[in-house]
């Protein structure tokens, strides 16, 4: 195998890794602060992770969307609206 072919396929495979890490890591520290410089209740955690899981699985979704190419584009003038064009 060669190298130029396998780089481009480990360098996605550590992008889809920090894209489902740091959110979660966002979340929890956030949650953290929250607890102990806010006095929230430690249920503040369960929240808090559910949104951090669900804003990796969203991000680590865009990332396989844009690797595949199914992303759809809108077209130039497509459903564009300006200054003369109102319907």
């Amino acid at each position: 195998m060669k190298w130029n072919e396998i780089l481009p396929h480990l360098t996605l495979l550590g992008q889809l890794g920090l894209s489902l890490a740091t959110p979660v890591l966002l979340c929890l520290g956030g949650c953290y602060l929250a607890v102990t410089k806010l006095h929230a209740p430690l249920w503040v955690y369960l929240p808090g992770m559910i949104l951090g899981l669900g804003a990796s699985f969203m991000t680590a979704y865009k990332v396989y969307l844009s690797v595949t190419g199914k992303e759809k584009k809108p077209r130039r003038g497509e459903n564009e609206r300006s200054f003369n064009r109102h319907f």
